[in-house]
């Protein structure tokens, strides 16, 4: 993880990261914010297209593995967005929340939101406080 004063920083394998100058996931004392994350492959290719629920459960398996690279894990987060391409997607992308979250219940928000991509049905970011 590489670290920069006191930023440890967990890089984002995505071609957004490097056009937009981001990391996946930044951890500074006890706090761990990851960024908006969507289902892609290491190629970019969109994982789970069509499907909701299979794109927040990789989704959520890229988040965990970011807060395993600074230092946390699922059970440290305490906040949740996720960003839903339409309505439709609500279902599948909460059933995948739940089951992730179900014994932390992290405050949580759900905005409708235009994507990079329209195969991209969900994105989610979250923050973490490891005690």
């Amino acid at each position: 993880m590489p670290t920069t004063s006191i930023r440890h920083l967990v890089p984002a394998a995505t071609q957004w990261a490097d056009q937009l100058g981001y990391s996946r996931a930044v951890r500074v004392g006890q706090h761990v914010w990851v960024a908006g994350t969507v289902s892609v492959d290491p190629s970019g290719a969109v994982v789970g297209t069509g499907d909701a629920y299979v794109q927040a459960k990789h989704i959520l398996h890229i988040i965990g593995s970011a807060l395993d690279q600074a230092g946390a894990q699922l059970h440290d987060v305490v906040r949740t967005r996720m960003y839903l391409r339409d309505w439709s997607a609500k279902d599948g992308a909460v059933r995948a929340h739940r089951e992730a979250f179900a014994e932390v219940l992290p405050v949580a928000t759900v905005i409708l939101a235009g994507l990079v991509d329209d195969a991209l049905l969900v994105e989610i970011e979250v923050e973490a406080y490891v005690p």
